[in-house]
């Protein structure tokens, strides 16, 4: 891991227990639905920016897609939603318009 990589590392303990927090859904179901999320984002390809741009539809279809997630859509889309929430509020990511 570069130090770059590392300077922008989110403390997932904290972002962990925030998500659990706002959606009410356990630890273990985040995580595995933070995995796969981050899988679908490391595939994504960046344009000329650098920028990757994640449809947010095609990403909930991928994670809901997965055998061993077992949540609803409305579940995983909670999930996503209290994700990006704590990483704007952090200053770690956000929308294009």
């Amino acid at each position: 891991m570069s130090k770059e990589q590392q300077g922008e590392q989110v403390n997932e303990q904290e972002l962990l227990q925030y998500i659990t927090e706002e959606t009410g859904l356990e630890a273990a179901a985040v995580k595995l639905v933070l995995g796969h999320a981050q899988a679908f984002i490391n595939s994504a390809k960046a344009n000329a920016k650098g920028e990757v741009d994640i449809d947010s539809d095609d990403l909930v279809d991928y994670i809901l897609g997965r055998r061993d997630v077992k949540l609803n859509e409305l579940q995983v889309e909670s999930i996503l939603d209290a994700e990006m929430d704590y990483l704007t509020d952090k200053g770690l990511a956000g929308y294009i318009d």
